[in-house]
């Protein structure tokens, strides 16, 4: 066995720490069925404490092209009021050549996507990257050479899987990047079947870890359920899940493309003027700090005073998702409008415990620490030195909000143990 992947925990952060329960069908053939992957994710998520509520359609050898028009994939799309439903493609189909993937799958991935959000606008698509064929692609070798071992197959359906959920905007569960990992770091643990293309148990719980990590954004490591495995097997398996997922976020596109607010601004005077670097929104709501708000995407607003200090607050939204961010407008007859920049630095990030803090001005500097969820857990405290001492706090995220006449600012920052 390999030495655990130390570096996990700098990832971890992006884990919520509260339960959650989501509506998952999957959409796949053998490679979901056998051993039940559905089943073995919900118990993964019941150990954790959260909540798996699930339906699927796993007929074998069954493609995109097939699913757009089984009866029974159409129906259980249609019943709707999902979070997320799972694609998988048959195991060869995305691995063939660009042209005949882009001919025979691509359309497919499309439409499925499409009936998807007609019947669940808010809903995500997943889809399951698989992996290569323990010695390649016997049956199509010789006509495409990139499928004869398992390393060029599992690049040509990760290609190919990166290809459909850029293109359908979509998340992408990376079980092949996964599988990869771990077979190159301890190939005692055998991941696939007598037929070297089916999963065994621990292929499939590899496959549940990363699932569990997709859909609720939380670390399976440590978590209690091993499906039979050994304790150690079943560690191994959860910490190249969460390696692989928590160390390119964006490849697997966790929060790409959903909305981010931000915004700039000008004064003429009294009269600010907002302008937008919010990204994926059609939907905003502008509360100016001064009881008054504005739903318009690029409003003016008159304070109506020569010197003030207002918290501007902006959320977007895409209807489905939202975010929100919060920077100070500071009217002066100096300086009629300055929206501060982030001028505070802290170091080091991750901390176990002192953090040291680098700023242009910290006069009157109060400082609160929220958590992931926003609840405060350190309430205005005024700044006394160049640090901050955070080793009462457990492990995870926090946010520190730093506040004076010169900035406000919130700057995240984890806690390791």
């Amino acid at each position: 066995m390999k030495p655990v992947f130390t570096f996990l925990i700098l990832f971890c952060f992006y884990s919520y720490s509260f339960s959650q329960t989501k509506r998952v069908l999957w959409i796949g053939n053998s490679y979901t069925a056998v051993n039940n992957l559905p089943l073995l994710t919900y118990n993964l998520a019941l150990s954790a404490g959260d909540t798996l509520v699930y339906d699927s359609n796993t007929p074998g050898g069954m493609t995109f092209n097939g699913h757009s028009t089984n009866a029974a994939t159409l129906q259980k799309i249609a019943l709707g009021d999902w979070d997320n439903v799972i694609l998988q493609a048959q195991s060869q189909e995305p691995s063939f050549s660009p042209g005949q993937v882009a001919s025979q799958t691509t359309p497919f991935a499309r439409k499925l996507d499409s009936l998807v959000h007609a019947a669940s606008p808010c809903a995500e698509t997943v889809f399951y990257m698989t992996w290569g064929r323990k010695f390649g692609d016997a049956s199509n070798c010789a006509n495409y050479p990139p499928v004869c071992t398992f390393s060029g197959m599992t690049d040509r359906l990760r290609s190919s899987y990166k290809l459909m959920a850029d293109e359908n905007e979509a998340l992408l569960a990376p079980v092949g990047m996964a599988w990869k990992k771990a077979w190159e770091t301890d190939a005692t643990i055998d991941l696939w079947s007598s037929d070297n293309s089916h999963p065994s148990v621990a292929g499939s719980y590899l496959a549940a870890c990363v699932f569990y990590t997709t859909l609720f954004k939380k670390t399976p490591v440590g978590l209690t359920y091993n499906a039979g495995l050994s304790g150690a097997n079943a560690l191994f398996l959860q910490e190249v899940a969460a390696s692989v997922f928590f160390d390119s976020l964006s490849v697997w596109n966790v929060d790409r493309f959903r909305p981010i607010a931000d915004f700039n601004s000008s004064a003429n005077g009294t009269l600010v003027s907002f302008s937008q670097n919010s990204q994926n929104a059609t939907q905003y709501f502008w509360d100016f700090g001064d009881g008054n708000s504005s739903d318009e995407m690029l409003p003016t607003h008159d304070y109506s005073i020569i010197e003030g200090q207002f918290n501007v607050q902006l959320i977007v939204s895409d209807g489905c998702f939202s975010d929100t961010t919060i920077k100070t407008v500071l009217i002066s007859p100096l300086s009629l409008n300055k929206v501060f920049k982030n001028v505070i630095e802290i170091y080091p990030n991750p901390t176990e415990g002192i953090i040291s803090i680098k700023s242009e001005n910290l006069i009157d500097m109060q400082y609160s620490i929220l958590d992931y969820l926003g609840r405060v857990v350190i309430f205005n405290k005024p700044l006394l030195s160049n640090s901050i001492n955070c080793s009462t706090l457990n492990s995870g995220m926090y946010f520190i909000k730093f506040e004076n006449k010169y900035s406000n600012n919130f700057i995240p920052f984890i806690k390791l143990n």
